[in-house]
């Protein structure tokens, strides 16, 4: 016999699953690339463009500790930054129409895709220069993880709901594993980095703390 469900049950189930859901699939050190996410200037140094994202500079300490980390484990260690590309012509047409766009646009913003100082890459290591949101939207990201060999991606950086969700949701689509720090990434305003990974939650991707993923690391 079919089961009835009632509008309080699905809506327990819908909230257990925001709040308290966790995916199955175990972090596997081996498997894993991390993410860096647009930890670049224009996103990172105080004051310097209507784009800074406070938080994103308080975290850089946090997640200097997992570069760190990752590089010790020889865990692949991937930069993204918004820089100029293609002439711009690569970008998405409707993009100009939003509101986070800004009337007064400085042709110096992102131009470079500098990453903030503090967390400079290595020599070897890999920074993607990006388009939109999404680190795979016309990048070879998936194809540069095939080719190391990793089914897992662990997220850090900003901006939460934007580039590292929207990262995370094609990250899922193409049938990787997702692993999002929850206390690693930032947002230009922090009520909106709960809600974000309430979502990331349910249907998207494991989230963990920081210390979570060394210990997963480590182990």
């Amino acid at each position: 016999m079919t089961k009835n469900f009632s509008e309080q049950e699905v809506l327990t189930f819908a909230r257990l699953a925001y709040r308290e859901g966790s995916a199955t699939f175990g972090v596997e050190r081996d498997h894993c690339a991390l993410l860096v996410i647009d930890m670049q200037d224009e996103f990172v140094r105080p004051h310097s463009t209507p784009f800074w994202v406070p938080e994103a500079t308080r975290l850089v300490p946090r997640i200097k500790q997992l570069i760190e980390a990752c590089r010790t484990k020889s865990v692949p260690v991937i930069y993204t930054a918004f820089a100029r590309t293609h002439q711009y012509l690569d970008r998405p047409l409707s993009g100009p129409l939003m509101p986070n766009r800004y009337t007064e646009e400085d042709a110096a913003w992102f131009r470079d895709g500098t990453i903030w100082h503090e967390l400079a890459p290595l020599e070897n290591e890999i920074v993607l220069y990006k388009p939109s949101y999404g680190a795979f939207y016309d990048t070879p990201l998936e194809t540069i993880l095939k080719n190391l060999h990793k089914d897992t991606v662990i997220i850090c950086g900003t901006l939460t709901n934007f580039c590292c969700g929207t990262t995370a949701r094609q990250a899922y689509e193409r049938g990787f594993k997702v692993i999002i720090g929850g206390d690693i990434t930032a947002t230009d305003d922090p009520a909106m980095q709960e809600p974000e990974l309430q979502v990331l939650r349910k249907g998207f991707a494991k989230v963990l703390s920081l210390s979570e993923i060394l210990e997963d690391l480590a182990g």
